[in-house]
Parts: C-alpha cells; structure tokens; sequence
C-alpha cells in the first residue's frame, strides 16, 4: 500500500478554502451589493450618493483624524514604556508588562462601561466628547502598541550599543542611529495595529460620547440594518482607506526590508 506524500501545496489547501470561503466570497458580496441598486441592476448610484453627501464625507475624516490623534497618542506612551522595559535590567518586568495586558482579559464593554461610569463621575461625560472617545480608545488598543514594539526593542542586540559607546557615541546617538531605526517594524507594526481598528470602534464613540461623535463604522452598522447596498459601498470606502492606510506605513513589506531601509 502506498503511503501518500504530502507537499507544501496540499498542507495550503485548507488556508485557501478558508479564504475563499472567509474573504473572497464576502468581498465579492460586497461589490455586487456596492454597484447595484434596490432591484440588483449595475449601478453607481451608491458611489454618486457617497461622495455627493458632505455628512458622510465629514465623517470618514472625523474617523481618520481620531484614528491619527489616537495612534499618536498611542505611540507617544507605548514606545517610552516598551524601551524602559526592554532595557531595564529588572528580573520582574515581565510582570509589569502583564501588568498593561491584564485589562485585555476583562471583557471590552465592561472596560468601556467603568470609562463612562468614570467620566460620568467626575463631570467630563457628555462635555468633552471628542476627548472622551479618544481616551477610551488609547486605553483599549494601547497594548497594541506596546507589545509589538516590546518584542522589537527586546530583540537588538546589545553589542550594537557597547560598540557605539566605543566609537565615542552617547546614550543620544545610540538611541537615534540604533534603537529608533531597529524598532520601526515595531511601530508599524502597532501604529497598524491601532489605526486601522480605530477607525471603526463606534462602540467607544457612542458609549464615551453620548451618541454624538460619528464615526465610520457607525455608519456600516446603522446602513446593514435597512440598505445594504449603500451599507456595502460604505465597506468599501472603509475597504480603500485601510488599502491605502496599509501602503502607507508599509505593512506590505518584509521585516528584513523595513530593517534594511532604516538602517
């Protein structure tokens, strides 16, 4: 009896079924959906009304711009946390970092309902909304960041940094020539990891900011509910933007190549 051999090819059967089955087919819903009308003739109607409409263009840049304020904020507390830990010489920093992760543990609308009870106790509830949202939101993606950039910082090797101090280097030449250009993987890496999902966590914005901040991905949820066309032509507004979002920061190249180009 013959044994059967298994290649590379056969053990990728199951990945693609499941992107057929996962990706491709409810993508290609989403574009039938998105250029056909009520009686499913081709149409742009929905791409005309889109971009006609200044509501909902105003909304997909009040998204991109919490998503920035958000992924800045993010990263200007994760990256200084990340390098001390990294860096430290502690025997328990792995604790203090579980100490940032912890609260992932915790189911997210019961974090987002102690923010609100929070904000509702000291008076900032329904005042500072945009505030509010982007509170809420650096606190539930902010381990995001830290732990991609964690694991880059961890993984430099410390001779690089004996042998700038022996070339006459400072601690501010060893940061700016060694630690910042290994650890951009790092941060694209997170700032990937926090831009794109806050773009449509319209949980937070409602709950934070009283129904009154209106983000994109309150507009697919609210449109899935009585047109999906329009509903699906809004995804794919949302589907480019996170394209175009993704090129940007390089999240379609290699690590090696990020390495290298920043080196």
């Amino acid at each position: 009896m013959k044994i059967p051999r298994f290649s590379r090819k056969t053990l990728c059967i199951p990945y693609a079924v499941f992107l057929l089955c996962f990706v491709v087919a409810p993508m290609l819903v989403i574009l039938v959906y998105a250029f056909t009308d009520r009686n499913m003739n081709f149409s742009f109607a929905n791409f005309i009304k889109f971009f006609s409409d200044p509501t909902k263009l105003s909304t997909i840049v009040y998204s991109i711009v919490i998503a920035l304020i958000t992924t800045a904020a993010s990263l200007l507390i994760a990256y200084p946390v990340a390098y001390i830990l990294a860096r430290s010489k502690m025997k328990q920093k792995h604790v203090i970092l579980m100490l940032f992760v912890l609260p992932m543990w915790i189911n997210f609308v019961l974090r987002v309902n102690a923010i609100r009870e929070l904000f509702n106790w000291i008076g900032l509830l329904g005042e500072a909304n945009y505030f509010n949202t982007v509170f809420g939101m650096v606190y539930d993606f902010l381990p995001f960041m830290i732990l991609p950039l964690y694991t880059t910082l961890m993984k430099i090797d410390n001779s690089l940094y004996e042998a700038s101090y022996d070339l006459g280097g400072n601690a501010f030449t060893a940061f700016t020539r060694i630690t910042l250009p290994l650890s951009v993987p790092g941060i694209v890496s997170g700032v990937t990891m926090v831009f794109l999902p806050s773009m449509t966590n319209y949980v937070v914005s409602d709950m934070l900011g009283n129904s009154m901040v209106t983000i994109i991905g309150k507009f697919i949820y609210e449109y899935f509910g009585s047109d999906w066309h329009m509903g699906s032509m809004v995804a794919l507004v949302l589907l480019i933007v996170v394209f175009v979002s993704t090129i940007l920061t390089g999240g379609f190249r290699s690590e090696e190549n990020v390495r290298g180009a920043n080196l």
